[in-house]
């Protein structure tokens, strides 16, 4: 049986409330059947991190600016895997409602399904895109030079978004999943998919693909109401030093 894929509308916001929104989308969405899709934007340079880094290892591995002036935001996400810079990335957002069929999938197999519908969506806007189907674990020169987890962009990982020919690392993602589904919160870093020139047909493009996998019918939708005051307790809540710091 069909279910729908509510599209939200895109949003530009700090680094906190991007999370929280996130979040929020996953924990009390008013269409609790609907799967929900959104692309974001970033009111300031900023970093997003996996829940369960450690914050030494994250500041170690920012750039200079970051620890100079507080010149970019720094988020611990709700979602695991890298360090991601947003200062060229398109960002996105997808929950899978509890009893979907991709929701009660392996977590390598949701990952996977989702980049496979958006290394689909990206040779139709003309950037080449695979999967990176196998990885070899890490060399030791590359774990004594990490002694952690990768920075997201730096070394793709298994179902990443890859270059068929050079297997640079295009697009990776996070997950998490609570009694009220499957949050993913993904990346594409611009300039190495350079063969994209309109990022809206690409959004347009990947929406249609994720409908195809969720066996889903797109459906633009207006922003939801959420209950009062829940969003700005949440926005707090990310963008607190006791939530940053943690670890």
């Amino acid at each position: 049986m069909k279910t729908r894929l509510d599209v939200l509308p895109t949003r530009v916001d700090s680094a906190a409330a991007n999370m929280a929104t996130d979040f929020l989308l996953l924990r009390r969405y008013p269409e609790k059947g609907y799967a929900r899709f959104r692309a974001y934007g970033w009111h300031r340079a900023a970093f997003s991190f996996g829940y369960g880094q450690k914050i030494a290892w994250v500041r170690a591995q920012l750039p200079v600016e970051a620890e100079q002036g507080r010149a970019v935001e720094l988020v611990r996400r709700p979602t695991g895997g890298g360090l991601v810079d947003h200062r060229e990335d398109w960002t996105y957002s997808l929950v899978i409602p509890r009893g979907h069929d991709l929701e009660a999938a392996r977590a390598v197999e949701s990952y996977r399904a989702v980049h496979a519908a958006l290394a689909e969506a990206l040779r139709e806007c003309g950037q080449a895109a695979v999967l990176k189907e196998s990885c070899e674990p890490p060399s030791e020169t590359e774990c004594a030079a990490t002694k952690g987890p990768t920075v997201c962009f730096a070394r793709p990982e298994l179902y990443d978004v890859v270059h068929p020919e050079s297997g640079a690392k295009i697009a990776g993602a996070a997950q998490k999943r609570t009694k009220e589904g499957l949050l993913f919160q993904g990346s594409i870093w611009r300039p190495a998919a350079g063969g994209v020139k309109d990022w809206e047909a690409l959004s347009a493009a990947f929406v249609a693909r994720l409908a195809q996998a969720l066996n889903a019918d797109a459906q633009e939708v207006p922003w939801p109401d959420f209950p009062e005051g829940e969003l700005d307790g949440l926005v707090e809540q990310y963008g607190a030093e006791e939530w940053t710091e943690h670890r």
